[in-house]
């Protein structure tokens, strides 16, 4: 009778057991071994450029559009400060997969009591179709200025990129980091080009990189600060990198966890100072266009494009901005569609098909995007995209305090949890954001 039940018990667990976070690519990259660094490097390289493209999304352009308008560039170091936290986070979300082999959301759901887990998912799930919604419309208006289509129809149109995923994943997620990094460099290339047409002040542009005390005088100042960096610490990329680091076929013994991680490492923090030159070309361009000649108040995508080319005097210079713009759309949609499973599969163990989770979460976000254009007209869908940006700042404190507590935990992460100085470093980082979003919500209840 005991064997039965052992053996009952065992095709029970194999039925809902353990799964691996996205099964399907779980360490389905094999790492070479006896091979040079730069060998070894490009077999852990893709998963950095996955999260970095929710760096670039087109929420983060409002932002620093409004930043580099309004205070030319003044708010380069917040840019910067923002990256540098995000190198942190994601380390530590890299470093949490790796090490433990389970997922941000999955951990969660391991070691929290269930109604704290409802809370996050719950949490969690408005997170991604805020981050849906303003790739929906960053794209929507990309198709706007480079087709003529009304936003109306872009909107829906957007809603129909789930067949091209659909066919990425098909191939092989290998293939799926291919099309995403060739997507980034497209992005790069666009401003680098816009950069050198603009040709910024230098002086100017490295002073930008020092703190002064107007950041915290200022109110306006401050409170595009805080949009900024809400926009620019995406929380759904934390679950993200915890699980697609997972798809690399590395050693379980010490030395080869302690090699992916910093491998691992290497790849993130350069995707995301390729973010970086991204969300400081966007403010740079913006100042030294928008702010020397007095115009300093462009906080809109569509504005911006206006103006650039008569501004600049060259004909394709609005053209390679909305080129830049729709790239970052779809690059956005297919992390925010992998985020999104990984997040139901992780709290809920719930397996979902991409293509209906797919269309389950951009109905979330086309919908909103459809009411508001009917309702308030083109300026409202922008309003709506500071909305979704305001949204996932309010997100990130629920992210960032699960992965900082388990990746310092000795117990769960048993020999790579964080070293004193990194786990005060990531504790004040979380502390900074939960004080600004504290700042950012009484600003809005006051008005």
């Amino acid at each position: 009778m005991g064997c039965i039940i052992i053996y009952l018990r065992s095709i029970f667990n194999k039925q809902i057991g353990i799964h691996h976070s996205l099964n399907d690519s779980y360490k389905t990259i094999s790492i070479p071994k006896n091979v040079s660094f730069f060998r070894k490097l490009l077999a852990f390289t893709g998963p950095g450029y996955m999260i970095a493209v929710g760096y670039m999304d087109p929420g983060n352009w409002a932002t620093d559009l409004a930043g580099g308008s309004s205070f030319g560039y003044k708010l380069l170091f917040i840019v910067l400060i923002s990256n540098l936290f995000a190198i942190v986070l994601q380390h530590l979300s890299a470093k949490l997969g790796i090490a433990t082999g389970r997922d941000l959301a999955q951990m969660c759901k391991d070691k929290f009591p269930r109604f704290v887990n409802v809370f996050l998912w719950f949490m969690a799930e408005i997170m991604i179709v805020a981050c849906d919604l303003a790739e929906v419309i960053g794209s929507a208006i990309a198709i706007k200025l480079l087709f003529g289509i009304p936003l109306l129809i872009g909107v829906v149109i957007t809603g129909f990129d789930v067949l091209v995923l659909l066919l990425l994943q098909q191939k092989g997620y290998r293939y799926l980091e291919a099309i995403v990094m060739v997507l980034i460099g497209t992005i790069i290339l666009c401003f680098g080009i816009e950069i050198i047409i603009a040709q910024p002040q230098l002086l100017p542009l490295l002073q930008g990189f020092i703190p002064t005390k107007e950041l915290f005088t200022n109110a306006e100042m401050l409170y595009i600060s805080v949009g900024i960096l809400g926009a620019t610490v995406m929380p759904h990329n934390l679950y993200l990198h915890s699980s697609i680091v997972q798809t690399r076929n590395f050693s379980e013994s010490k030395s080869g966890i302690k090699e992916a991680i910093y491998f691992s490492t290497i790849d993130s923090t350069f995707a995301l100072l390729l973010a970086f030159f991204v969300n400081a070309s966007i403010l740079i361009l913006s100042a030294s266009t928008f702010h020397t000649r007095g115009y300093e108040q462009v906080a809109e995508i569509e504005q911006a494009y206006k103006l650039l080319s008569p501004l600049l005097g060259v004909v394709g210079a609005s053209t390679l901005f909305a080129v830049a713009l729709l790239a970052s759309g779809q690059t956005s949609t297919i992390t925010a569609t992998l985020a999104g499973q990984i997040i139901m599969e992780g709290f809920l163990n719930l397996r979902m098909k991409p293509w209906m989770r797919r269309l389950l979460t951009r109905s979330l976000a086309v919908i909103p995007a459809i009411l508001v254009i009917l309702l308030y007209g083109d300026l409202g869908l922008s309003k709506l995209l500071i909305s979704s940006q305001v949204v996932l700042s309010l997100q990130l404190s629920f992210a960032v305090f699960p992965l900082v507590y388990f990746t310092s935990n000795k117990h769960i992460m048993k020999g790579f949890e964080n070293k004193k100085w990194l786990q005060y470093t990531a504790y004040i980082i979380a502390i900074i954001i939960v004080c600004l979003n504290i700042w950012l919500v009484q600003n809005i209840f006051s008005g």
